[in-house]
């Protein structure tokens, strides 16, 4: 992430309301949902990136980005939004999460899908990865941040 100030990762389909300690919709845990706004640059950061790891190792699995430069000019002229400080590998789940239906021959974007995943439907991927984001959340969540949680109200 660049110096500017930094944005929420909020995609606004949040699912902590209704009980969550991972939201469906960005990913983030419970807490930092709710505390973000008092959060400093550096704690913003650190989600940003804890993000951007798990989304990229889902990724990474499912595709190919040969060309990162066509990707990334394929973004700006299809006016998908993706930060550009992050993966490519992120910026390729822009792509698919926002042009699944949309999108005839991914490789026209410089990505292509691995080759247990060629016979996918985008749509069919999109949400495949969604979910594996998110059960990468929630183990990442029960495995370093509840335990400490419940040592502390201890």
């Amino acid at each position: 992430m660049s110096n500017h100030r930094i944005k929420t990762p909020c995609v606004g389909l949040c699912s902590t309301v209704y009980g969550d300690v991972v939201c469906r919709g960005c990913k983030r845990f419970h807490h930092e949902v709710v505390n973000w706004n008092a959060y400093d640059e550096q704690s913003k950061r650190s989600v940003w990136r804890r993000l951007e790891h798990l989304l990229a190792q889902v990724m990474m699995a499912k595709v190919e980005i040969f060309d990162t430069e066509l990707l990334r000019r394929q973004l700006e002229a299809r006016q998908i939004r993706f930060v550009a400080e992050q993966s490519p590998y992120c910026w390729a789940y822009q792509l698919i999460a926002r042009g699944a239906r949309m999108i005839q021959q991914l490789d026209a974007y410089g990505v292509v899908l691995l080759p247990e995943f060629r016979d996918w439907a985008l749509p069919e991927l999109r949400d495949a990865i969604d979910r594996e984001f998110f059960l990468l959340s929630e183990a990442h969540y029960h495995r370093y941040i509840a335990p400490g949680l419940v040592a502390g109200s201890e």
